[in-house]
């Protein structure tokens, strides 16, 4: 493993900061065989689960070449890189014409070169801004702005999404089964972890050929979810259910290096090569972002002995805790949420999340990708950073999950995983998805003390400019806010500053193994 980075951590417990050494990158390593990894997995689960770690790491942080494919065609006299969008490149093999239909660049070599704060992995400064034109309009005053997101703990954010989409299936199941026993229409509302998701009605409708009974639905009270209950959080607008397809799609349009998952053996892009990125390329990019360290706060921090923290400022921190859930923020930023069972799995296990047929057309299995040699890894036990000892020498894994008595995972994300409008302050010029320009899932906050700027356009340079920016049906928790006291107002800020992402001891991990 290379590392990017140097952390300095003082014996007497407190967090110097970061000493930032400049970013080493690598040559991409060799592509992964995704058959070779399964018959690791029938060898040793966890053994594979650190191969595909550590071979996703090495792929994060590799420079890749014109030789293994990164760039692309975006013109005929050889450009490679854009940072603009070129939809009036409109030649054969030019920028308009790559298929799948390019929203933007590529941009760069490498991954960390954008996500790269606090350190590798993590979120981009505005200059790293993605500038989109999904519809292809050629006109500017229609791009779409993209901040970078952090990359950290994914896991989670996959599971409660699982999680919560097979129980509002269960739910639809059940409505349906309801409807035709009694042979009348029956609504109810949508619920899991706590969260509602609007209202479903189920009427009976007996099969004319004598069969049975099959409901039909009316979706048209489903709130903050798409129709078919699958709840989606990757990108900004929540258009992709997992970490993998979230990842090929960023490979091929910030990197140029299309997955053969993507387009098979065709050359989409155009700039001569195929075979970019294999199938176990993906899955060990896919295992790598789900088992990162999570985020964590000064809070915990200061309660392990690992911060020196005044007793000021760690009130400060708890009164603007208490402030957050007075401004209503907790109503959407909801602080924390119980997976049940915290076994991530690539591939996905569940409905809606795996996929028999890749886009590219090609089954799943035969290439390789399977649920019986799934690779997986306990999000509360597995994590391979951030191990660290605490003052009275016990070891801690701080990198994983907290873990419940009943075997499941608490996990602060700070997030209901559902879509919200949010005014016209926050809308992109453009509707793209068909469900409001200003309609996105609700971001989450861990780790947002340390990846600004704010907003999925970046365009909020405090943590104060993203919350004042908020309407719509967060017009409430806005005037809230705005009706606290400074002092709380400020207790506030504070208490989101405290939600940050450390490396404690890259140096030691790479001594483990890891």
């Amino acid at each position: 493993m290379v590392t990017s980075r140097v952390f300095s951590f003082l014996a007497a417990g407190g967090l110097a900061g970061i000493l930032w050494s400049g970013q080493l990158l690598a040559e991409a390593p060799e592509p992964l065989d995704q058959k070779q990894l399964n018959k690791a997995v029938e060898a040793d689960p966890y053994g594979a689960f650190i191969k595909a770690f550590e071979a996703g790491d090495e792929l994060t942080e590799a420079e890749f070449s014109a030789e293994r494919g990164v760039g692309a065609k975006v013109s005929q006299d050889g450009q490679r890189f854009s940072r603009l969008p070129r939809a009036d490149l409109g030649k054969f093999g030019e920028w308009s014409t790559h298929l799948p239909a390019r929203e933007t660049g590529p941009v760069a070599q490498s991954c960390i070169s954008c996500h790269s704060a606090p350190y590798a992995n993590g979120a981009g400064p505005n200059p790293l801004n993605g500038v989109v034109d999904p519809l292809h309009t050629g006109d500017p005053s229609r791009y779409l702005h993209r901040n970078t997101p952090h990359l950290f703990a994914l896991a989670a954010v996959q599971r409660i999404a699982e999680e919560m989409t097979a129980d509002l299936k269960a739910q639809e199941a059940k409505l349906g089964e309801t409807a035709c026993a009694t042979n009348a229409p029956v609504t109810r509302k949508l619920k899991t972890k706590g969260i509602g998701f609007g209202k479903l009605e189920a009427n009976p409708n007996s099969a004319k050929d004598g069969t049975g009974c099959m409901a039909d639905f009316d979706r048209s009270g489903i709130e903050g979810v798409d129709e078919d209950l699958v709840v989606r959080m990757f990108g900004w607008k929540g258009s992709h259910a997992t970490i993998r397809a979230f990842t090929r799609h960023a490979a091929h349009n910030e990197l140029g290096m299309q997955a053969d998952e993507l387009v098979g053996s065709h050359d989409g892009d155009h700039d001569g090569v195929t075979g970019e990125l294999t199938v176990g390329d993906l899955t060990a990019l896919s295992i790598y972002m789900a088992a990162l360290e999570r985020p964590t706060s000064k809070l915990e921090l200061a309660g392990l002995g690992l911060l020196d923290l005044p007793p000021q400022e760690k009130a400060q921190i708890e009164r603007g805790e208490q402030a957050f859930g007075e401004a209503q923020c907790a109503s959407c930023h909801v602080p924390t949420l119980k997976i049940n069972a915290p076994i991530f799995s690539e591939p996905s296990l569940q409905e809606g999340f795996y996929e028999e047929v890749f886009p590219s057309g090609q089954d799943a299995a035969e290439a390789g990708l399977s649920a019986n040699t799934a690779v997986w890894f306990d999000m509360t036990t597995d994590s391979p950073n951030n191990h660290v000892e605490l003052p009275d020498g016990t070891k801690k894994n701080l990198g994983a999950f907290r873990k419940t008595e009943d075997g499941g995972a608490l996990v602060s994300w700070y997030s209901d995983f559902k879509r919200h409008d949010m005014g016209h302050k926050l809308a992109d010029p453009v509707d793209v998805h068909g469900f409001g320009a200003s309609v996105w899932p609700t971001a989450s906050l861990a780790g947002v003390g340390s990846t600004g700027p704010w907003l999925h356009d970046g365009n909020a340079t405090t943590l104060e400019d993203a919350i004042v920016a908020h309407g719509g049906g967060a017009e409430k928790s806005r005037l809230a806010y705005e009706a606290l006291p400074e002092t709380d107002r400020e207790a506030l800020i504070a208490f989101l500053e405290n939600l940050i992402i450390v490396d404690l001891d890259p140096e030691e991990d790479e001594d483990e193994g890891f």
